[in-house]
């Protein structure tokens, strides 16, 4: 059963109550389970208050955007690339900032592991882009949780995403191990550093002065480098790291175009289409057709 949309772009999944009853008895959903999950993207007005406490731990992932929340009487603030995990049992609210609200993954969870994720309960904790980051792959564990208990809540799909769930929050509390654990080389030029942040943010709207900045280079000095090298400026470059992953999302899921705007870091559905059908020479509709043939 999933939650009515209140947001353009989003999407969420609820776990029916008579499934979970029977969680008490399974060993694994016991240990720790998903009650409900979703995506928010640019979530304006979001605002969530719960005088009487439920027995939920609630995490939310802030990618984009501000946010705010408050437990126990103290305000925390909540900036882009970072998370908080609300604790079962406690009165809390939250809400997305007036003028930059959040774009943010959540997800309601119980279990008797449950706490031993949370470290750190009422902490905003960053995650910053580094050159061994690995947001996009967080990112995708998410979307596998996701499609497992959207596929028709058997309780093999809740099993399972039960199971990836401990790897998601692994990637949250043991943040250098996850980090370090991937192989493969730390980028050691300009550009592919560069491009890697590219990736790791696919999601936001980037202008070329915050690339400078990560690189540590001017604007015109890594437009001159990162040409020179690839063919493309960076924006240039970007919006194509763009289109290939909103191909992807339209090939492997059964997301809306709508949500995929927003996954990719744009809020406007027709200059999506219009940079969709530059790029590929087609619709993102007509593409997701064509991918089914």
């Amino acid at each position: 059963m999933k939650i009515k949309e209140g947001f353009t772009g989003q999407r969420s999944v609820v776990v029916p109550q008579l499934i979970l009853d029977s969680a008490a008895d399974d060993a694994l959903l016991s240990a720790l389970h998903i009650r409900a999950m979703g995506y928010y993207p640019k979530a304006e007005n979001h605002f969530r208050t719960r005088e009487s406490p439920i027995e939920d731990f609630i995490l939310i992932y802030c990618v984009d955007g501000k946010g705010w929340y408050e437990v126990s009487g103290e305000r925390h603030d909540v900036n882009a690339n970072s998370f908080f995990i609300l604790p079962a049992g406690i009165a809390h609210s939250y809400g997305a900032d007036a003028h930059d609200p959040w774009t943010i993954y959540w997800i309601h969870f119980q279990g008797s592991l449950a706490r031993q994720y949370v470290s750190l309960p009422e902490k905003v904790c960053r995650i910053n882009t580094s050159s061994n980051s690995r947001i996009r792959d967080r990112n995708d564990l998410f979307e596998e949780m996701y499609a497992a208990l959207d596929r028709g809540l058997s309780t093999d799909c809740i099993r399972y995403a039960s199971a990836i769930f401990h790897h998601y929050l692994a990637t949250l509390k043991y943040l250098p191990e996850y980090r370090g654990s991937a192989g493969g080389e730390i980028p050691d030029n300009i550009v592919d550093a560069t491009i890697h942040y590219l990736s790791e943010n696919i999601d936001k709207a980037l202008t070329l002065e915050q690339i400078a900045c990560y690189s540590g280079f001017s604007a015109s000095y890594l437009s001159a480098v990162f040409k020179k090298q690839t063919g493309y400026a960076p924006l240039t470059y970007f919006n194509h790291l763009k289109v290939r992953h909103a191909c992807r999302l339209l090939t492997e899921t059964d997301m809306k175009i709508n949500t995929i705007c927003h996954k990719v870091g744009i809020t406007d559905q027709y200059y999506f289409s219009r940079l969709f059908s530059k790029v590929t020479g087609m619709s993102p509709s007509e593409y997701r057709r064509r991918s089914e043939v």
